[in-house]
């Protein structure tokens, strides 16, 4: 767009949004809103995610009767949120968060129903294409935490994404240990038992769409837009207008980088653990406590981890993430297999480690794109996150059967020091728009 030229489309967000673009009081209120919302829908988010992952693996190595496939239904669900990603990004940037999100809540429903109807028919392809449609809740249930940015400034945009994060605590943890008592109900109405954590993941995702499509107005996005709009008009007015939705591509890499590796090692550990765990004997309520442990990690330190890396850098805590990532793989190889507190520990440094690079990961995103490109450009990178969820899913039951899950979880503890190199190479080339 030309110096001095004025975009309709822009001229119509500001008359639109307005009431904002003039007060900074009302921006920083819905600022609050939003997240309030963003709270509450990833509550019932959490409970959706966290059932059926624990039970995923279970229900193919049930119908398929190998081990060296339980890997499958992590790929495939991973792969759906791939998918789901990128619809949601782009949906997002073109009609808002709302209608995004919303949507992929309610795809992540009808998958979870899919995959209670397949095992009451004992169809393995009707499972495996539910699953993919179930990986839409995964993918949204990630993308929701972008929403808390859109209006956050520089310095809140990490501790927007843990207010996230933390809510997300709740419903995942309960999901997992809720698996015995959602196993009894689908009894008691003709369905098989492992199918039942998928019932709270259906009814979870539903309700999560809903709160968000009821109250999710004014759209943040769009808001965020109009701010830019406004933003860019006032500096055209005064002769130093910038070129719109200018990216960051070294902070875009860094941050995408950062998120992939840590996703790619948390999916593969992750998804073997309740094999590993039934071949030695512990029972499934011991299997749940585990997930719940490690899905604790993964969401309860987010306000702590959040307020560091807005204030003690992106960069830093990306390095600990590797670190920690590190820890975790050296604890699940040299732990005794029949030792609960081992697993314990590899679970937890597993889920912490994740949550260090997801949240700093985040926040380089957030820093290094404009809001007209913001929400695309995130569906693309959670493309590529989802697409190393599936990676690690797929080889962890092969490599797993082959050499072992000690073998397994130290090899992604290796491969989590290449975040190292990466953070080097983002402080070397750290320009003036970074947030270190």
């Amino acid at each position: 767009m030309g110096k001095g030229k004025r975009d309709p489309e822009q001229d119509q967000a500001l008359e639109k949004y307005q009431e904002y673009t003039e007060s900074p009081e009302r921006v920083r209120k819905l600022y609050k809103r939003t997240l309030s919302i963003v709270v509450l829908s990833q509550i019932f988010g959490g409970a959706g995610l966290a059932a059926g992952i624990t039970v995923g693996a279970l229900i193919a190595r049930e119908m398929l009767g190998t081990d060296s496939m339980a890997g499958l239904p992590t790929a495939l669900f991973t792969l759906g949120a791939a998918l789901s990603a990128l619809i949601v990004g782009r949906l997002s940037q073109r009609s808002g968060r709302r209608f995004g999100l919303a949507g992929g809540f309610l795809a992540g429903a009808l998958g979870a129903v899919g995959v209670i109807t397949a095992t009451m028919l004992d169809s393995i392809w009707l499972l495996f294409a539910a699953l993919f449609i179930y990986g839409a809740g995964s993918a949204t249930n990630l993308q929701v935490r972008y929403a808390g940015t859109d209006l956050a400034g520089p310095k809140q945009r990490a501790t927007a994404v843990s207010i996230a994060l933390v809510s997300t605590t709740v419903g995942a943890v309960a999901g997992p240990n809720l698996v015995g008592v959602m196993g009894e109900f689908a009894s008691s109405i003709g369905v098989p038992p492992l199918a039942g954590p998928f019932i709270l993941a259906a009814v979870a995702y539903l309700a999560a769409g809903l709160i968000l499509l009821t109250l999710l107005k004014p759209d943040p996005l769009l808001v965020a837009n109009a701010l830019e709009s406004s933003r860019q008009a006032a500096e055209a007015q005064s002769g130093e207008a910038r070129a719109a939705g200018d990216t960051n591509r070294r902070g875009v890499f860094a941050g995408a980088t950062v998120m992939v590796v840590t996703q790619l090692i948390m999916t593969g550990v992750m998804t073997m653990t309740p094999v590993h765990m039934e071949q030695h004997g512990h029972a499934l309520s011991a299997v749940g406590s585990v997930i719940g442990v490690h899905i604790a990690l993964m969401y309860l330190p987010s306000l702590l981890t959040g307020l560091l890396v807005d204030r003690i850098g992106r960069n830093i805590m990306a390095a600990a993430a590797g670190i920690t990532l590190l820890a975790a793989g050296m604890a699940g190889a040299f732990s005794p297999p029949d030792s609960l507190f081992g697993l314990y520990a590899a679970l937890g440094l597993l889920g912490l480690g994740w949550n260090f690079g997801l949240i700093s990961g985040t926040a380089m995103i957030v820093d290094a794109t404009a809001p007209s490109v913001r929400a695309k450009t995130q569906g693309s990178v959670d493309v590529l996150i989802a697409l190393s969820g599936a990676t690690g899913g797929m080889l962890s039951g092969v490599i797993a059967a082959y050499t072992g899950f000690g073998a397994m979880a130290l090899g992604g503890g290796i491969l989590s020091l290449l975040l190292i190199p990466v953070v080097i190479w983002s402080l070397k080339g750290r320009g003036k728009q970074a947030v270190v």
